[in-house]
């Protein structure tokens, strides 16, 4: 008799522990799925992408199609840093009609991108390409807006040249652009894609954390100037309350 009550004891704390645990899991799973549909990149950036999150125990899988190759890395930076991700599978692809890599098309949609990611630029600057010149239109507020746009798209991997036709707006000059309330994990990943579009600190071996909108970041700069402009590219990224630059200057072994 006693036996048998063991035996069913163990029976009832094996299911009990077989239902628990999958229950529990599949909250977590739920959460990480939830936090990045609702996140500020998928919700901005990746609106117009078809793109299925399924995570399993912590393991996301990311599969669909996306308009073009800069939301592959979007998507996956986002989710990877993410409560309770343990890995992510990217298994997106981008559209057939997406521009050819390194076409003027697929150019100017970088320059774009790079530009909405930073906080002090306008989001509206026309942006077109012909044999790798970029020509700028549109309104900035302020002399300074208008040059810093010219620095940063002059900067972005692949432009030989940029032409800022852009006009000062009637409120020249009184106007500046408030940060938005945008999630760390959307943060980590536009600054991570913002030192990489940029010529000058694409090469820098950086690791990015965000915590309440403060980045640090870690890492190895080849030299005081090249940490510097980091956390100037940082610091103007959307979403950014501050920037910790930890990194120290050396050259990778």
């Amino acid at each position: 008799m006693k036996t048998s009550y063991s035996k069913s004891l163990m029976i009832a704390v094996a299911a009990l522990l077989a239902f628990s645990v999958p229950v529990h899991a599949s909250d977590m799973d739920s959460r990480i799925e939830s936090s990045a549909r609702q996140s500020y990149v998928f919700k901005t950036y990746l609106q117009g992408d078809d793109i299925t999150i399924q995570s399993r125990d912590g393991d996301v899988t990311l599969t669909g199609t996306v308009s073009e190759e800069s939301h592959l890395t979007l998507a996956e930076d986002t989710v990877a840093v993410l409560p309770g991700v343990m890995s992510v599978d990217n298994r997106l692809v981008i559209k057939s009609d997406s521009p050819a890599k390194n076409s003027d098309a697929w150019l100017a949609t970088k320059v774009k991108t790079a530009l909405l990611f930073h906080q002090n630029v306008s989001a509206l600057t026309e942006v077109s390409v012909r044999d790798g010149v970029v020509t700028l239109r549109g309104e900035a507020d302020s002399l300074a807006q208008k040059d810093l746009t010219t620095e940063y798209a002059r900067d972005v991997e692949g432009v030989r040249y940029v032409k800022n036709e852009m006009a000062l707006s009637a409120a020249s000059g009184t106007t500046r652009t408030v940060g938005e309330k945008i999630d760390d994990a959307s943060i980590t990943a536009q600054v991570k894609m913002t030192l990489l579009f940029h010529r000058s600190t694409s090469a820098v071996n950086t690791k990015v954390e965000t915590n309440y909108g403060v980045v640090t970041l870690t890492g190895m700069a080849s030299s005081v100037a090249a940490r510097d402009l980091a956390t100037k590219i940082v610091s103007d990224t959307k979403g950014v309350r501050g920037v910790k630059n930890l990194m120290t200057i050396g050259t990778p072994e």
